[in-house]
């Protein structure tokens, strides 16, 4: 049970700290999410968005954190 309450602590440090840096930094990070490959469909009474080129960014940038954090603990 101690496991999972670090597991839990952990994740809302972690949120926490996300939620600090978009609240101070929103207007910064405008370009994310308007990166070339991200799709966006717009016409009238419809609109699609799918961030592709966003997530395979933001996957490789926690794929990196993780692995730090299991090489250096």
């Amino acid at each position: 049970m101690k496991e999972i309450a670090k597991i839990l602590i952990f994740g809302g440090g972690l949120l926490l700290v996300l939620g600090v840096v978009v609240y101070f930094l929103g207007d910064k990070l405008k370009w994310f999410g308007n990166l070339p490959g991200d799709i966006r469909i717009e016409r009238p009474g419809f609109s699609f968005y799918m961030p592709i080129t966003s997530m395979v960014l933001l996957s490789v940038v926690f794929s990196a954190v993780i692995w730090l954090v299991r090489k250096l603990f």
